[in-house]
């Protein structure tokens, strides 16, 4: 764990610890590879635009990551926070100076059962944006785990489908891939595989799920899971659609943290 390439203490932790003003993204790093990198990387530099109005330059940010991960060639997930500790309850008006926190935890299974989700009429602040502030989509899964369930799914008061708690959603209709249009943050994930398999975008209501033939979420630590049920709503898993997008991810053969690397 380091902060602007030294090692975090814990005092340099209070910040980020205390306030809930900043943003992130998580790769899945797989032996010195990431994939789609450069949009994670940009991904970076847009939501610090939104969140500190301030430039960070994602060079730096590859060669803070670097340091953390440069003798390691196993799996495991790299997350790179964004914050500034002079901005947070009393003056979050002062200029922003980007920070650049670097953490890695173990990478779980790549295959994983099907998901069952419940589905929960909420909206995270800011949805288009990666943000530190998760009280609100946690409580949500929290909610959902506790009454039986794997996670939650957001729901627009309208019943409009939007996402998971820390993935996105699609659907197979009528054999067609389909992504839900309702405010949500589009993950690196779906967008690789929306530059592959294209889905078409549009509204995708809760009361029409006895038209969807499956669902799957994506992001980046599981890449393609099957979603097994909706509320009560029982879906196929086996769909071949599944298959061809999990397998397609897999094949991606990332994008090299380190210059030079083959």
């Amino acid at each position: 764990m380091e902060i602007n390439g030294a090692p975090a203490h814990p005092d340099d932790l209070a910040a980020p610890a205390l306030s809930n003003i900043g943003h992130f993204t998580s790769m899945r790093v797989a032996d010195g590879r990431v994939r789609g990198l450069d949009l994670h990387l940009a991904r970076l530099v847009r939501d610090c635009r939104v969140v500190f109005d301030a430039e960070l330059d994602p060079e730096r940010v590859l060669t803070l990551a670097r340091r953390v991960t440069d003798d390691r060639h196993d799996t495991f997930v790299l997350r790179v926070t964004v914050f500034d500790p002079a901005i947070g309850l009393a003056d979050p008006t002062a200029p922003a100076t980007p920070h650049i926190l670097i953490t890695t935890r173990p990478a779980g299974p790549s295959a994983l059962p099907p998901l069952r989700v419940s589905p929960s009429v909420f909206r995270r602040d800011l949805p288009q944006v990666k943000h530190v502030g998760l009280f609100g989509q946690l409580q949500q899964r929290r909610r959902a785990m506790l009454a039986g369930y794997d996670d939650a799914l957001f729901v627009e008061p309208d019943g409009r489908i939007a996402e998971g708690g820390t993935w996105n959603i699609g659907f197979v209709v009528g054999d067609r891939l389909v992504r839900p249009d309702a405010p949500c943050l589009r993950g690196v994930t779906a967008d690789l595989l929306q530059a592959r398999h294209p889905a078409s975008t549009r509204p995708v209501r809760i009361d029409e799920l006895a038209s969807i033939q499956a669902a799957f979420a994506t992001n980046t630590a599981i890449g393609v899971r099957p979603i097994g049920a909706i509320g009560e709503h029982e879906l196929r898993t086996d769909h071949p659609l599944l298959a061809t997008l999990a397998d397609t991810y897999r094949a991606l053969p990332g994008d090299p943290l380190r210059p030079g690397q083959g």
